[in-house]
C-alpha cells in the first residue's frame, strides 16, 4: 500500500500534468494506493503523522515543500518508508537523492527498490529539515521571490539572488561546532544536508548523502567588489576555493545570531526558531537512487 500525498494548489500548468503522469504510472503498474489531497498550508504534516500510524508507506508528489511538511509529521520510522515523486519548481532534495524528475521514473524507482537509510536534520520545536537550512541572504531572496508578482520558478531566484548581492548585508554571529566556537560577520551560514537550492544554485557543493555527516557553509565578511566573482563561482559549484568561505563537516551546530533572524529549512521561512541542528541518521528509509 502507498499512501500519496499531493498538494493540488502547487498543481497548475506543467506541474498539474506531471502529477497526473505519476498517478497513471502507480494505475498502469497495478500499486495498491490512496490518494489524500490538501487543501492547506501544514496538512501535509498532519496527513503524514496520521498515515504513519497505518499500514504502507507515504509518498509526496510534490516539491521540496510539501516533502518538508511530511518530514516534519513523520513518525513509526522503522514501519514506514519515504518516497518523493518531484513535481515542484526546485526540486533540489531530489536531485541530491538522484531522484529524476520524469515521473514515471519516480515512481518506477519507488516501485522497484528497497528503501535506503537517509538523512536528515533534527531541529527545536519538533522542525526538522531534508535538503538546506541556513540564515541570511537566502531568506532575503525567499521574502523577494514571495513578494515578486512577475517573475516565477527557476529564473525569479536568480534574479532575486542577484538583488540581493547588491543590497547585501552581512550578519553577526557566533558557530559552535565541532568543539570550538567561531565568530562571523557573514553573508550567509548554511547547514547541508543536500547540496543545492533555489532550482540549482550549489550552496553546499561537497554534501553528500549517505556520508552521515552535514556540510556547514558560511561566507564570512565578503566585501563588495568580490561579490561579482563570488557569484560566478558560486553558480560553478566553486564557492569553497573562496578564501571567505568557512566549510566543515559536522553532525550538530548552533548557530548563535547577534540579532534574531529568519531561518529558511527546505525553502520554508521560521520565525524565532534556534539555529541548532543534529544530524538524525539510520531512522528514515527513503526510496532513492
Amino acid at each position: 500500500m502507498y499512501n500519496i500525498i499531493l498538494n493540488p494548489r502547487s498543481g497548475e500548468g506543467k506541474k498539474q500534468k506531471l502529477q497526473q503522469r505519476a498517478l497513471e504510472r502507480f494505475a498502469q503498474r497495478k500499486a495498491e494506493c490512496r490518494v489524500f489531497l490538501t487543501e492547506k498550508s501544514g496538512q501535509a504534516s498532519i496527513l503524514a503523522r496520521e498515515l504513519t500510524q497505518e499500514e504502507g508507506d507515504v509518498v509526496v508528489i510534490g516539491g521540496d515543500g510539501t516533502l518538508h511538511e511530511v518530514l516534519c509529521g513523520f513518525t513509526n520510522f522503522d514501519r514506514c518508508a519515504l518516497g518523493l515523486v518531484p513535481t515542484g519548481t526546485g526540486n533540489d532534495f531530489a536531485a541530491a537523492a538522484g531522484i529524476q524528475t520524469k515521473p514515471e521514473e519516480a515512481v518506477d524507482l519507488i516501485l522497484d527498490s528497497v528503501p535506503k537509510y537517509t538523512e536528515f536534520m533534527q531541529m527545536p520545536q519538533g522542525v526538522r529539515g531534508i535538503n538546506v537550512i541556513g540564515t541570511g541572504i537566502d531568506v532575503e531572496i525567499l521574502q523577494r521571490c514571495r513578494s515578486s508578482k512577475l517573475l516565477k520558478g527557476k529564473f525569479q531566484y536568480i534574479i532575486s539572488l542577484i538583488i540581493s548581492l547588491f543590497k547585501f548585508r552581512n550578519y553577526a554571529m557566533r558557530v559552535k561546532i565541532n568543539g570550538k566556537e567561531n565568530r562571523y560577520n557573514a553573508l550567509i551560514a548554511c547547514v547541508g544536508n543536500g547540496y543545492r537550492i533555489g532550482g540549482g544554485i550549489p550552496m553546499c557543493p561537497e554534501a553528500k548523502l549517505g556520508d552521515n555527516l552535514l556540510d556547514f557553509v558560511a561566507v564570512d565578511d565578503v566585501k563588495k567588489l568580490r561579490i561579482p566573482p563570488a557569484f560566478i563561482k558560486l553558480m560553478k559549484g566553486k564557492i569553497l576555493e573562496q578564501d571567505f568561505t568557512a566549510f566543515e563537516r559536522c553532525e550538530h551546530v548552533e548557530v548563535l545570531p547577534e540579532k534574531p533572524l529568519l531561518l529558511q529549512v527546505d525553502g520554508e521561512l521560521y520565525e524565532n526558531l534556534p539555529f541548532v541542528v543534529d544530524i538524525v541518521k539510520d531512522t528514515l528509509r527513503m526510496y532513492r537512487a
